[in-house]
């Protein structure tokens, strides 16, 4: 069969290998050690379901995938029927180099270099998780696979994003549209954008604020006020009558005592002498004394 032209495959893309059901050549468990086994898998746009092609030779290939940066690879080297396949780092050993070749219809066989003998699904199985190997070429549905380029997942959120934004647009028009007086595409009239006040007038419109602000205040806060403030004010006189009394009081006090007192002097000074006081003496008049006659 014809090798297939090298400027079908390009080295800087990636690609998935699919067999005749729609199932991917893929990593199983996306497992990055030497040795994981490789297998069919329905395809979930994974980089471990991805590979890319780099030249060995003229229409040789190494087959790398994309997520674990291995080589597709034959287990020990085998050549013969029945040999597995699993992933290996790159080498420069004959197990690791592939031959693509088309078979007209679209799609290519896959061929060790090394044992000319394609890549097969083991007991042509069609399930998820069936293993690959090498099987001599007989032509079979099982050995045909289809190299389809993997289109770049930015390019889809790009377009995602572009419907969006054009959605949105659309969705405004038909808002506009439904306003009186308005026609699509069309602005307002005489609509200017805010603009913010210059620093030195910035002062000035805050106190114009607080102003007008002050002048609405409504009158039942106002109300609500105006008894504190007449309390307020007469707080000092209230408390000026509240202590009169006291001053009243203080003047009165030494006459109060005063009148108090006096009985208890009264008493202590008429009435009554002192408890050890000494009797006043009893003066007699002297008696003068006649000469006696002889």
């Amino acid at each position: 069969m014809k090798k297939t032209v090298q400027t079908v495959i390009s080295p800087d893309k990636f690609y998935t290998i699919a067999s005749a059901n729609g199932k991917v050549i893929e990593v199983a468990d996306f497992n990055t050690e030497n040795g994981a086994a490789v297998q069919l898998w329905d395809y979930a746009g994974e980089e471990w379901q991805q590979w890319s092609f780099v030249r060995a030779g003229e229409g040789v290939y190494r087959i790398q995938n994309r997520f674990t940066e291995k080589m597709l690879d034959l287990i020990a080297g085998g050549v013969v029927d029945g040999t597995w396949l699993h992933q290996w780092e790159g080498t420069s050993g004959s197990s690791q180099l592939w031959v693509l070749e088309s078979t007209g219809d679209g799609q290519v066989k896959i061929k060790s270099n090394l044992s000319g003998k394609c890549i097969d699904v083991v007991g042509m199985s069609q399930e998820n998780g069936a293993r690959l190997q090498i099987w001599q070429d007989v032509g079979g549905e099982n050995q045909c696979w289809t190299v389809e380029e993997v289109k770049p997942k930015r390019t889809v959120r790009k377009k995602k994003a572009a419907d969006a934004v054009i959605e949105a647009d659309e969705k405004e028009e038909k808002k506009v549209a439904k306003r009186p007086g308005r026609k699509p595409g069309t602005k307002r009239a005489g609509a200017k954008p805010a603009q913010m006040p210059e620093p030195e007038t910035a002062q000035a419109v805050k106190e114009e604020k607080k102003a007008l602000k002050a002048a609405q205040e409504p009158k039942a806060l106002k109300a609500a006020k105006e008894p504190k403030a007449i309390e307020a004010a007469q707080e000092p006189k209230v408390l000026k009558e509240a202590k009169e009394p006291k001053a009243i009081e203080a003047p009165q006090e030494p006459k109060v005592l005063k009148a108090a007192q006096e009985p208890e002097k009264l008493t202590s000074g008429e009435n009554s002498q002192p408890e050890h006081s000494a009797p006043k003496p009893v003066l007699k008049k002297p008696v003068k004394r006649k000469a006696a006659k002889n």
